[in-house]
């Protein structure tokens, strides 16, 4: 599936070229909240990802490879920048790439920050030095691309697995899940579990099994779980329920209105106050919102605003149905997909969670802030201390 997205059908898209160069982008812009995957890829094992670009690029006859990398990601871009550079001097990269007769170059860019720009044509501007907004389609960038040019846009989770493909075979990674979900996905999982971490394993696994598994289970036992959000902060939350029978491939959790996204599986406990959790999700895209499009740049702020009220209690139970009003209104009215990813939390909370905004706005006086107040480190006690008494500077957060 992987190559059949990266290699054919973009590929054969710009090889139909008119003389213009064709380009690889790739987007390491990894700013969704709670999405950590693509960081263990570029921090660990850099060198995939520079072999993943080459094999791509020589597939889609591109020139080069631009990889834009989140501003944030200091480190992980000092780590990747040393590996092409090592690259290139074991004649990997460059002219006559690995004596192939093939020329072929890699280039890292820093953003600066912005969320939009994981947006494949917001990110194509940022990296032509414009403002990173979303372009209108058509024009797409297999067509008009970077610099006027087809480009094919693509993660770097899909790059850097590519090699692994092609020297184990296609039937071997799509052994892994069911059908229309083979393969394997690198599950970045957060929140109230015991042990959180980046995992790579195969889709379709059960989701209580991956946590159980992987994370040691939920902080308090399973029976203290209060809802999941399976793939970034952008889909819908489950309840308990869907979350005790959930598959972590892309039809289950769209059957279950929900999606696998990013594959970021954020955990709550019964500590976590949902209304307060979503609005804080409200914010981000307020804050992130490039706006250019009307319904995303005013309705973020009237989510936000109005989810303010219900978190403490002081709005109408008419406002529920208003909300849900004004997210469709931005689902489906804008240039990308940020519209859609500020819509989808809102509609998750009253779906699932709507007994409890009514139960806050029959009860204000039972809202207490800081009964929600949520620690830095959310996992099991630490088992070292003593060392962080030692070495922690009085800076590490101890339950």
């Amino acid at each position: 599936m992987v190559l059949d997205f990266l290699l054919v059908s973009s590929g054969r898209l710009c090889q139909k070229t008119d003389g213009r160069p064709s380009f690889l982008v790739v987007n390491a812009d990894e700013s969704e909240p709670g999405t950590c995957k693509d960081r263990e890829i570029m921090r660990k094992d850099p060198h995939k990802l520079v072999e993943g670009c080459l094999i791509a690029g020589f597939a889609m006859r591109a020139r080069a490879a631009y990889i834009y990398i989140r501003g944030e990601y200091f480190n992980e871009a000092v780590v990747l920048d040393e590996a092409i550079h090592e690259a290139y001097q074991m004649g990997f990269l460059g002219k006559n790439a690995c004596n192939s007769g093939y020329d072929f170059d890699v280039y890292l860019h820093r953003g600066a920050g912005a969320y939009i720009c994981g947006e494949e044509t917001a990110l194509i501007e940022s990296l032509e030095g414009k403002q990173g907004k979303p372009r209108l389609k058509p024009p797409f960038p297999a067509n008009v691309g970077l610099f006027g040019c087809p480009s094919t846009v693509t993660n770097v989770e899909t790059v850097a697995v590519s090699p692994t493909i092609l020297r184990r075979g296609g039937k071997w990674f799509a052994g892994f899940g069911r059908k229309n979900n083979s393969g394997t996905k690198l599950f970045g999982i957060s929140g109230h579990v015991n042990n959180p971490m980046v995992v790579e394993e195969e889709m379709s696994i059960p989701l209580q099994d991956l946590l159980e598994r992987h994370c040691g289970g939920v902080r308090g036992g399973w029976d203290n779980l209060q809802a999941i959000i399976p793939g970034g902060s952008s889909v819908p939350v489950l309840d308990f329920k869907s979350s005790s029978e959930a598959l972590m491939d892309f039809d289950d959790l769209k059957s279950r209105g929900s999606g696998l996204g990013t594959a970021a599986v954020t955990v709550m406990d019964k500590s976590v106050d949902m209304v307060a959790a979503i609005r804080r999700l409200s914010h981000f895209y307020k804050h992130e919102s490039c706006g250019q499009c009307t319904p995303c740049r005013e309705g973020t702020s009237w989510l936000e605003r109005i989810l303010i009220r219900m978190e403490s209690g002081q709005a109408d139970k008419r406002e529920i149905a208003m909300l849900d009003e004004i997210s469709r209104q931005i689902e489906g009215h804008t240039i990308c997909a940020l519209g859609d990813a500020a819509a989808w939390p809102v509609q998750g909370l009253i779906k699932t969670f709507k007994h409890v905004i009514e139960d806050r706005i029959d009860y204000p006086e039972n809202f207490h802030k800081d009964k929600y107040l949520q620690k830095a480190w959310s996992g099991d006690q630490f088992g070292n201390l003593e060392w962080v008494k030692t070495h922690g500077d009085g800076k590490a957060y101890l339950k």
